[in-house]
């Protein structure tokens, strides 16, 4: 008996992906480059038809990080125009090696810019680890933003000298950081731009707690149960105005893969819908 109903769970699960592979082929992918402010080609690609999301991705991976996920799936199914980008840096974007590429928030403008050349008067962003850190200079800088999303992350990215950051900098330079070794073997093997890396973590930029309390935006804070990679979420919710907390399960490499994820967003965007 537990093994028929272990088939017929598969089953289900198998034809319940068959069928949302069916559904999004009606929607085709919208692909190009953007040049930038400074003239970096910024990669991208559009999904769906509807209230547009920026998807926002994280340290070491590219846009295809999201389009894997069910959060993605089921907003370009609901009714959502899904934006997707390499930031600089990362995958098929500009890698430049001047160390003033990467400073006074040039991933911020980037999607500003993007988002801009898009002729979109208004968007909803989601952003995961590192991805929520330039979410949060969105929120800062653009009035376009309706209501944002910060996940897997914590309070500790307000910090201009953060640990992590700087550790990750390092490591990234070459220097010897022995629980970072096999982070550098990994950028190696995949024949990522180090450097490119390297000035990401050095100017990674970050916002006060000042300056996140002045957001007017809705913002929903999501990590995992076991994530402890950067703080305290909670800690992060009580420093913004008018935020709103959410756990998944899994740890900090697996929150945003998580279904619990995608309804927790969709949720929220329901209950501020504009």
């Amino acid at each position: 008996m537990r093994y028929l109903i272990l088939l017929v769970a598969i089953f289900m699960t198998t034809n319940g992906n068959a069928q949302s592979e069916i559904a999004l082929a009606k929607f085709p992918i919208d692909s190009g480059y953007f040049h930038s402010f400074d003239g970096t080609r910024i990669y991208y690609e559009v999904r769906g038809e509807g209230k547009p999301v920026v998807l926002v991705h994280g340290f070491i991976v590219h846009s295809n990080s999201w389009t894997h996920t069910p959060l993605y799936k089921d907003l370009v199914l609901h009714g959502y125009m899904v934006i997707v980008m390499d930031l600089r840096g990362n995958g098929k974007s500009g890698k430049p090696h001047n160390p003033e590429a990467y400073d006074h928030d040039a991933e911020a403008k980037d999607i500003m810019g993007l988002v801009s050349s898009l002729k979109i008067s208004h968007y909803s962003v989601v952003g995961y680890s590192r991805g929520s850190i330039i979410t949060a200079r969105l929120l800062v800088r653009d009035p376009r933003i309706k209501d944002a999303v910060l996940g897997g992350m914590g309070a500790d990215f307000t910090n201009p000298q953060w640990p992590r950051r700087i550790m990750f900098y390092h490591a990234l330079r070459g220097d010897s950081v022995p629980e970072l070794e096999g982070m550098v073997r990994y950028v190696k093997q995949q024949k990522l731009d180090q450097q490119a890396l390297a000035y990401l973590q050095e100017f990674q930029p970050s916002t006060s707690r000042k300056a996140l309390g002045r957001i007017s935006q809705p913002v929903l804070v999501i990590s995992g149960t076991e994530d402890k990679d950067n703080g305290s979420a909670r800690e992060l919710a009580g420093l913004l105005r008018y935020s709103e907390i959410a756990s998944v399960p899994g740890d900090h490499d697996h929150g945003a893969s998580a279904p619990e994820f995608s309804n927790a967003v969709r949720a929220f965007f329901s209950r501020h819908n504009y």
